[in-house]
This record gives C-alpha cells, structure tokens and sequence, in this order.
C-alpha cells in the first residue's frame, strides 16, 4: 500500500486533474462558440486527457488497495477578454500542474514509497510535453490573434491526433 501521505495528495491531485478537465471543457466551449472548430477540438480532447490522468490516479490506488476520495472542485473560469487569454490560462494551468505532480514524487521519495515514485514518472514526462505544447500555442495564438485562419491552421497541421502511449497507467472504467 502507498505512503498514507502519498496517498492524501494523490486523491487531492484526482480533484485536480477533474478540475483542469473542467477548466478545458470551457476553453473548448468558449472557441466552439468563436466557430473556431480546430481549437475547440484541441480543447475538448485536452479535456478528454485531463479527465483520463484522473483515472489513471484513481486506478492507481484502487490496485493499490488505498481509499479513493473524489473532491469537489470549483466551477471553471468561462469568461474570456480574447483569444489568447484561454491558452494562456492553459499555459499557467499546466506550469501549475508540474509543480503538484512535482510535489507527489518528492512525497513519494520521501516516504520511500518506490512503486509510486515509479507510478509518478509517466506523469513527469506528461507535463514536460503538456507544456511545451500549451508554450507554443501561446506563441502563435498571440502572434496571429488577428487572423483565426493561421491559428486553426497551425491547430490542425501540429495538434494532430497521437496513438495510444503504451506507457501510460491504466485508467479505472477504461
């Protein structure tokens, strides 16, 4: 079984990774109401990830034998002043994210807690990408903010769909 405090901030990271699935569900939203169809997509997939890194948590303790505890979170920020602001709230969400996945492998090596250590690196690797995508979608949301074209343009050459990582921890439901 993993660290008792492993495994509190895991669960607290479950309502995390719910609340950022929700935070880009109203990304999606607000460019599918822009009739930006490319970046409403991105969105909603990214969405459809955070949701599933959710999952792969709760599957995590659920193999683990450790009590799963689903939070509450808070509503979504829905309300944007352009098209940039979306994704750059994306960046600030990922950078943040980092940190508190961060947080769990330090928890984790702490506690000598080894098989979550290792549990913990798939997502490690998850966030260096998550962010480097949210960094260039800032840049060239920002540079073409006056011409959607070019942004759902560079959405559907850079964004495509990837397979399945066959590293990644199985998700519960799935």
């Amino acid at each position: 079984m993993p660290a008792a405090r492993f495994v509190e901030q895991l669960n607290t990271q479950i309502g995390n990774e719910l609340a950022a699935h929700n935070q880009y569900l109203a990304c999606a939203v607000y460019y599918d109401a822009l009739t930006m169809p490319r970046m409403a997509s991105f969105f909603y997939a990214q969405a459809l990830e955070e949701r599933a890194h959710a999952m792969m948590m709760v599957q995590y303790l659920l193999d683990t034998d450790a009590d799963v505890v689903i939070p509450g979170v808070d509503a979504p920020v829905a309300v944007f002043a352009d098209l940039v602001a979306p994704v750059s709230l994306a960046l600030d969400q990922e950078k943040r994210v980092t940190e508190q996945v961060n947080g769990l492998l330090r928890t984790a090596r702490d506690e000598s807690d080894f098989a979550s250590e290792q549990f913990m690196s798939w997502f490690i690797k998850e966030q260096v990408e998550e962010v480097a995508t949210m960094s260039d979608l800032l840049a060239v949301v920002q540079r073409s903010s006056h011409d959607i074209e070019a942004i759902e343009e560079y959405v559907a050459r850079e964004q495509g769909v990837e397979g399945t990582d066959p590293t990644a921890p199985r998700q519960a439901g799935a």
